[in-house]
């Protein structure tokens, strides 16, 4: 009995051990797909250098994609050669396990940018998923085994969007949910297992020119259904007892019915013509925003007496335009970095009434991540910053450059999973330490 019972402690002590410290990140923007984790024991602030370096990895090609971490094993992919490849690298120590082609790798068009895949790898039990920049979609098993393509172009009549395909697909229950922009396929339902077809959703007709919604948006895109993909990735939401995925397309943000593609409702003022940010669903609200001509802006969803849902603005903001880096709502606050290419800084919102608390130029234009009450901001130079959320004013808790920078913008978001930092640079994957001591 002694011996049970002694056995019986070491199987207790192993499970919790395990539970835990894990606290993976197997997608886009982490478990919830909002940017922040659950972690805690996290450094809350950095010694003058930094956080220690744990390790580096070098070999994982050109791309701006993100990574994904999950059992144990990091997941990215990026352009080797003429074509694009997905990685499986060791998590404690960055080493390669596995390698697979992915597809054709290249620039986009005849824009200079960085060739190679711009999404993050979707991880599912056994099985990934990714894209390549060109619309590619591939599923693999976590071993590197193919099994099955499907291309959005060639399979469902899509064009590239002009600066390649960036999302990172959902996976929800047994579908997986992803945007072609096809002018009869806005968004799509595979078989997860399979990759079939299992619903298209129709294209949203734009209604306004901006003002007409309430909004201060883009005026003069005219009437009439506008097909492409935008750069965004998808949510899934539940409202009113109904399943529905949000997400931006060319021309504007929408919520589309999980059963079977149905347009919702549309909120046409915050779409502008390179929209990247992840939309948001908090208390209540739809937030999304895009940055050069577009902005911010928020929308009640309400249901009429004929059950159709409706979306009604809250607000409208020109101090939120978000770019790449993403945003993040924490006691009622907004974070973003606001700004295109002429540049931007970090602004402090408040979510429910978009009155701005503060902006900072000490915090430039980047993308965020928030783990253990701390937000973690990577600047577009490759500066990461450790921040205390503070609706009141800019609270700093370190700051360190990144080595070994290529000429490349910083555009992949950070990533905390199970006590590690990981930001990447092109072929550079960096992994810091920042589990307390």
């Amino acid at each position: 009995m002694k011996h049970f019972a002694f056995f019986l402690v070491l199987a207790f002590l192993r499970t919790s051990a395990f539970a835990q410290g894990t606290f993976d990140w197997p997608q886009w923007q982490g478990p919830d797909r909002n940017a922040i984790s659950k972690e805690g024991g996290l450094l809350q602030t950095w010694p003058e250098k930094g956080p220690p370096l744990a390790w580096k990895a070098k070999g994982i090609g050109s791309g701006m994609g993100g990574v994904a971490i999950s059992k144990g094993r990091i997941y990215t992919s990026g352009d080797v050669g003429d074509a694009s490849w997905v990685f499986a690298l060791k998590e404690a120590t960055g080493e390669l396990i596995w390698k697979a082609k992915l597809g054709r790798g290249g620039e986009v068009g005849n824009f200079v940018t960085p060739p190679g895949p711009r999404g993050t790898p979707t991880v599912d039990g056994n099985r990934l998923y990714l894209m390549t920049q060109f619309g590619e979609l591939v599923c693999f098993t976590t071993e590197g085994k193919e099994l099955w393509r499907t291309d959005f172009v060639k399979d469902h009549g899509a064009a590239v969007p002009t600066w390649g395909y960036a999302e990172s697909v959902l996976i929800d229950d047994d579908k997986l949910i992803c945007s072609p922009g096809a002018p009869n396929a806005a968004l799509m339902a595979l078989n997860k297992m399979t990759g079939k077809v299992i619903w298209r959703s129709e294209v949203p007709t734009r209604k306004t020119s901006g003002s007409e919604q309430g909004g201060r948006g883009r005026g003069g895109a005219g009437r009439g259904p506008e097909a492409g993909a935008s750069y965004a990735s998808i949510i899934a939401i539940d409202f009113e007892g109904q399943r529905q995925y949000v997400q931006f397309t060319a021309k504007t943000l929408g919520g589309f019915s999980a059963t079977d593609g149905k347009v919702l409702w549309q909120y046409d003022p915050v779409a502008a013509q390179i929209t990247c940010s992840t939309p948001i669903y908090q208390d209540g609200l739809v937030f999304g925003s895009s940055a050069y001509d577009g902005g911010g802006g928020a929308v009640k969803l309400s249901k009429d007496a004929d059950g159709k849902i409706k979306a009604t603005e809250v607000y409208f903001t020109n101090h939120m335009r978000n770019h790449h880096g993403g945003m993040i709502v924490v006691d009622g606050a907004l974070y973003g970095a606001a700004g295109g290419n002429e540049g931007g800084f970090l602004v402090c919102m408040d979510f429910k009434t978009g009155q701005v608390l503060w902006r900072e130029r000490q915090a430039p234009k980047g993308s965020l991540a928030m783990a253990d009450g701390r937000l973690y901001l990577r600047a577009e130079s490759g500066t990461m910053i450790l921040i205390e959320p503070n609706r009141e004013k800019f609270i700093e808790r370190g700051r360190f450059e990144q080595p070994e920078r290529t000429r490349e913008q910083a555009w992949p978001h950070p990533v905390i999973a199970n006590g590690k930092l990981y930001i990447r640079d092109q072929d550079l994957l960096l992994c810091y330490d920042v589990k307390k001591k």
